[in-house]
């Protein structure tokens, strides 16, 4: 059902908040989106999103950046973090995703998938079969326009669908 793939599969505040020695034992990469995700909109990597990715790759995660921004964007980010990268991803299309996932060399439920956008991150990430955790944005005063009248329509699926239900 489409709308399914709307939902994402957990909620968290902050990829900084979550408990990554428990997610490490089951799954084996992550992918981030990068703008209000890992840092707010157009910011530099910085020493919080460097010691994250230092501390999922010490638990042994794979770990790479999914966005659609251009390549100057991705990859001097990437670089900092000592990760591996998709630029142009196309999201919601599950192309980006599915190059990700042959990066990672793992299969799709094997890998968590991390983003603050619906539309983007979390239904093509679903689609691709990921495990979806949907983020707070990091600084909403950032976004975009285009991005705050999306994230109005993404009110009614920022919520966890209950088991069973539509």
């Amino acid at each position: 059902m489409l709308l399914k793939a709307l939902y994402p599969k957990r909620l968290t505040a902050s990829v900084y908040d979550l408990d990554w020695e428990k997610l490490a034992a089951h799954y084996g990469g992550v992918v981030f989106d990068i703008d209000n995700t890992l840092v707010p909109h157009g910011a530099p990597a910085d020493k919080r999103a460097e010691a994250l990715f230092g501390r999922l790759q010490s638990l042994g995660m794979k770990t790479i950046l999914v966005s659609n921004n251009k390549e100057g964007r991705v990859r001097p980010f990437a670089e900092s973090l000592h990760t591996d990268y998709v630029h142009k991803a196309g999201k919601p299309k599950k192309k980006g995703y599915e190059k990700a996932i042959r990066k990672l060399g793992l299969v799709p439920e094997r890998i968590l998938f991390l983003g603050d956008q619906i539309f983007t991150d979390i239904w093509g990430a679903n689609r691709a079969g990921m495990y979806t955790i949907l983020t707070e944005p990091v600084d909403p005063s950032t976004d975009e326009i285009q991005i705050v009248i999306k994230r109005w329509f993404e009110k009614p699926f920022r919520t966890i669908p209950e088991k069973g239900g539509k």
